[in-house]
């Protein structure tokens, strides 16, 4: 069995991404419900058994450790029933609890959605001592990705990558799903370019009218401004307003509001770019819970081109889609509708998109 690990190991190594322009014509042109599959490795069949099922812990092999919560650890690995490279997330459980909610969430949501943008669950495997999610395997993420290359990312891949995170926001925004959790960490990205959002783990469904929900959701750094004035009553601009951070951290190499200490240091740092908020500006923000005037000094909205500078370097729609994504009062009206298929939602605009499921990235010019 070691000597079969070893060679798993060996013939699937982790593919290192490398900063370059990424071509449309490099990512899967595939139906949402459809992924690639890796080839089977020579010594495949020395480790493939007949009669193995699906939801059985024996039907996979642990290669590697990939990392290490709170709560469960991760692993790269491998299926016995057909050679696929999978992620295996490992949560424990302590036996006077039982299952966590969050895992149960995260199940009965990512079970729902298909989608080429959403990472794939596979498989659930329930045993005494944990539970085991059985992922599509996905060679890095977001946050790897920008950090193996500092300075910001190449104009045409954050274009690649806002395209997909837009689609697969729709995607779940049409299904009524909040992901409360955007940041580059759960963003995977394939060696192909393609971009996945993934960790449903704090995701809800919006299933409810009226339901108001925590406001202690989203890293700080992410976290749009009336969450962080205690609003319980958000919507899909929560994840938009997440999306929008992302956007500047991949043109700047840098968090958009990067807040160090607590609730107040975050809103100033936002404040400092969008403006102090009035009662004129938004309707009833001297009642948030959070809103405490005195604690700030007042200031102006600033050009994003100005905060941050490479904004004025790209065309004018990449500002536009800034100002779309970071808005700092809630509308009040309806609903924000995801920025995703527009004319200015993305400097890119593609050929003939419809925002349905089956739009590809590889139909945008490039």
């Amino acid at each position: 069995m070691q000597n079969l690990r070893q060679a798993a190991t060996e013939a699937f190594h982790r593919l290192g991404l490398k900063q370059r322009h990424l071509g449309y014509e490099e990512l899967s042109d595939l139906e949402d419900s459809s992924y690639p599959n890796e080839p089977q490795p020579h010594w495949f069949h020395t480790l493939q058994k007949t009669g193995l099922q699906f939801g059985t812990a024996t039907s996979y092999l642990n290669l590697e450790k990939l990392g290490e919560g709170a709560y469960a650890t991760v692993y790269k690995g491998i299926s016995r029933i057909n050679g696929h490279l999978v992620a295996l997330k490992v949560i424990r459980m302590k036996t006077e609890e039982g299952v966590p909610f969050t895992a149960i969430r995260e199940a009965s949501l990512l079970k729902g959605l298909k989608h080429a943008n959403i990472v794939l669950l596979h498989d659930i495997i329930h045993t005494r001592e944990s539970l085991t999610f059985v992922f599509e395997y996905v060679q890095t993420d977001l946050a790897q990705y920008m950090t193996q290359h500092p300075g910001g990312l190449h104009s045409h891949n954050v274009r690649i990558f806002m395209f997909q995170l837009l689609r697969g926001l729709s995607y779940i925004h049409r299904n009524r799903i909040l992901h409360r959790d955007l940041k580059p960490q759960n963003l995977l990205i394939s060696y192909l370019g393609e971009l996945k959002l993934a960790d449903f783990g704090l995701a809800r469904s919006q299933s409810i009218p009226g339901q108001t929900y925590s406001s202690e959701v989203v890293t700080l750094w992410y976290r749009p401004p009336d969450v962080l004035l205690g609003s319980t009553d958000y919507s899909t601009a929560l994840d938009i307003w997440g999306a929008g951070c992302i956007f500047i951290e991949m043109l700047q190499g840098a968090p958009a509001f990067p807040g160090v200490t607590d609730v107040f240091e975050q809103l100033q740092k936002i404040w400092a770019v969008l403006g102090v908020p009035t009662e004129e500006t938004w309707p009833g923000v001297s009642e948030m819970p959070n809103f405490k005037p005195e604690w700030f000094l007042p200031c102006e909205p600033q050009l994003f081109r100005n905060v941050w500078k490479r904004l004025g370097q790209l065309p004018y729609k990449t500002e536009d889609l800034a100002q779309q994504l970071l808005r700092g009062a809630p509308e009040t009206e309806s609903p924000r509708r995801t920025p995703c298929c527009t004319p200015t939602s993305t400097p890119c605009r593609p050929r003939s998109c419809t925002c349905e499921t089956r739009c590809q990235c590889s139909r945008c010019p490039g």
